[in-house]
């Protein structure tokens, strides 16, 4: 792999770093993201990139979901590059090749190069963060379709409308992307704080509620009990149809080996393949793994 700058940009921060390989990764550190102002945006990126190398490639994973037919981005949370064919322009701009992709599938072409997924063929990157969003990898590629929006099982009004043992009604709530009964409602740490509040009339940030639930609170166990119910059907059917090998799971629910294990065996009960070893497993790139699947996709784009 050649010398490449990588960024992991969000809502509120754009983060950097050299990449040599996957496992050499050095930050750059961070600054703030300019939401209104694309020619801020590009300066940004550009005040990074040229004091750590004046002609290396960058490679950006982003919030937001690119076309692969026209390069354009939909991305709500930085206004000022939304609906722009941000590769073309950036590169424009900043005199360098740029590649940008979503940071869902950074994470999953993370992991399935450089984490829980390697040697394995087929590798579905999930993540539990704020929302639920996932990517694909087959063979060490990202695949993508139309809109760019393959692995985003987070959406889509298929969600159940009870859950729990025993059952108890869950509404079909609505969705950010405009649709009601979507995972993303359910799953990740909007969704453990929707459930809780529904469940028991009680507002908790979702770490309270997991480590409430790993304490050996009931009103907590309820809700986890129900989270894991709600999430474990939609997965085993992505499972079922694209037949991956191991999903790697990201973001803050990750960090309970508690939950991932007990959505892991949810799933496996749901699944045709019949296997004893785990299938729903931590991911491993703790570290950033948005900059090093950026590295990785431009490493073979290069």
């Amino acid at each position: 792999m050649t010398t490449i700058i990588c960024f992991d940009i969000g809502g509120s921060a754009i983060k950097g770093a050299l990449a040599t390989s996957p496992q050499a990764i050095t930050p750059l550190g961070r600054v703030p993201t300019p939401l209104d102002d694309f020619a801020a945006f590009a300066e940004a990126l550009r005040g990074v990139a040229d004091e750590a190398d004046p002609v290396a490639p960058i490679a950006i994973s982003i919030t937001g979901v690119v076309d692969p037919r026209t390069g354009r981005i939909k991305c709500a949370n930085i206004p000022c590059i939304d609906g722009r064919a941000l590769s073309a322009d950036l590169a424009g701009l900043l005199g360098r090749p740029v590649h940008v992709a979503n940071d869902a599938d950074c994470f999953a072409l993370a992991e399935a190069v450089a984490g829980a997924g390697r040697g394995e063929n087929i590798v579905f990157g999930a993540i539990l963060g704020t929302g639920v969003g996932g990517g694909l990898v087959i063979d060490g590629r990202i695949v993508n379709g139309a809109g760019g929006f393959a692995g985003e099982w987070g959406h889509g009004p298929v969600a159940a409308t009870h859950a729990g043992t025993p059952p108890v009604a869950i509404p079909l709530f609505p969705c950010g992307c405009g649709q009601i009964g979507c995972v993303d409602t359910v799953g990740g740490a909007r969704g453990v704080e929707r459930l809780h509040q529904h469940l028991h009339g009680v507002a908790l940030p979702s770490t309270a509620i997991v480590a409430a639930w790993e304490a050996g609170d009931a009103a907590a166990a309820r809700t986890i009990e129900c989270c894991i119910d709600l999430l474990a059907g939609p997965l085993a059917l992505v499972l079922n149809v694209v037949g991956a090998d191991i999903v790697p799971v990201g973001g803050g629910l990750s960090r309970s080996t508690r939950f991932i294990a007990a959505l892991d065996a949810a799933v496996r009960k749901r699944i045709l393949r019949q296997t004893e070893a785990p299938i729903v497993v931590q991911g491993l790139c703790t570290v950033e793994p948005g900059l090093i699947g950026a590295a990785i996709l431009a490493g073979a784009q290069a």
